[in-house]
């Protein structure tokens, strides 16, 4: 299912039946949803339905035998006072999105079990200790390794061969401890590419401009846009700049690409959201985090934008489109 039949799901999916709602009893399961994200966000919007489509297929029906807490946080103060109101409600099971949020909530409400979804290196982050046996009360799908940032380069080197400098966008107060894994690995790879990688670090949306203009100026200068919670948010200003300063980059996820961005490699975030589910079922039917592996994708998808290509005058190599999953025109 497509993006915009997910978006075009969102009024039924919220219409419960008057009937059902009237239900509410003690046989009803309660799941809190923190979606670090602005609500307004379609592309939020779309992985929540998701994600409820996903409860639905398993028998769940919203109103009858369950309720979603649903907060939405984009600001750090906002996504703090949400992370505290999900707890105190005392849910049966909490969703999260972002390693913040999952660490802020394994602290705060230990005796809750935690199902995340996208987050990146759980391990080396200490969400969890083992992915094959999580400890305490968290597990869930995870989005990408550090070692993810080696095929990120080399994607983006030959796209835009001439390039020496790449700058790796994140905010880090929001992409949290996932960000020296990224930046670590990705200077070892950069030594390989014979690409000089440095950290664009931006902590409000004003930031973005002078990252980028920092790679801009000539050809050799690049940006891989990091999974981060503050860069999917700002996507749409962060594709424009790039097109305005003529600077290739490369993203995580194809949204991005979607929106105009040049290329992107990773995992498709609507399946991700949907399949969560299945873990969230076991859950409120008596499973236990610790005895559901960590799940870790096995399909990603290259997507490349032959429009943005051409504004930026640059011919994708044969094979590198033989390899395309989709190409945006």
């Amino acid at each position: 299912m497509r993006r915009r039949d997910f978006i075009a799901g969102l009024g039924s999916a919220a219409a419960w039946p008057l009937a059902a709602r009237a239900q509410q009893d003690g046989n009803m399961k309660r799941v809190g949803v923190l979606m670090d994200m602005a609500e307004a966000d379609l592309e939020g919007q779309a992985r929540l339905q998701a994600f409820r489509q996903g409860l639905a297929d398993l028998g769940w029906v919203e109103g009858r035998d369950l309720r979603l807490d649903v907060r939405w946080a984009l600001d750090a103060a906002q996504q703090q006072s949400q992370r505290r109101e999900l707890a105190a409600l005392a849910p049966d099971v909490i969703l999260t999105r972002t390693t913040p949020a999952t660490q802020a909530l394994k602290r705060a409400a230990p005796a809750i079990p935690i199902v995340f979804v996208t987050i990146n290196d759980p391990v080396s982050t200490g969400v969890v200790s083992n992915l094959g046996r999580p400890d305490a009360n968290v597990t869930g799908f995870m989005g990408f390794e550090s070692s993810m940032v080696s095929k990120w380069l080399s994607l983006l080197k030959d796209m835009a061969p001439r390039l020496t400098r790449v700058g790796l966008l994140f905010n880090p107060d929001t992409a949290g401890a996932i960000a020296p894994f990224y930046l670590r690995a990705a200077q070892e790879a950069g030594e390989r590419l014979a690409l000089k990688v440095t950290a664009a670090e931006v902590r409000e949306a004003g930031g973005i401009e002078t990252a980028i203009m920092a790679m801009a100026g000539s050809d050799d200068g690049g940006l891989l846009v990091l999974p981060d919670a503050f860069n999917i948010s700002h996507r749409a200003t962060t594709v424009a700049l790039a097109a305005k300063y003529r600077v290739s980059a490369i993203y995580y996820t194809r949204i991005f690409a979607a929106d105009g961005g040049l290329l992107s490699y990773g995992t498709d975030s609507m399946l991700q959201f949907r399949d969560v589910a299945t873990y969230v079922d076991r859950i409120l039917r008596g499973a236990k985090p610790s005895e559901l592996p960590v799940q870790f994708p096995t399909k990603f998808d290259l997507v490349i934008n032959l429009k943005t290509a051409k504004a930026l005058g640059l011919q994708i190599p044969p094979n590198l489109l033989a390899l395309a999953d989709e190409v945006i025109e």
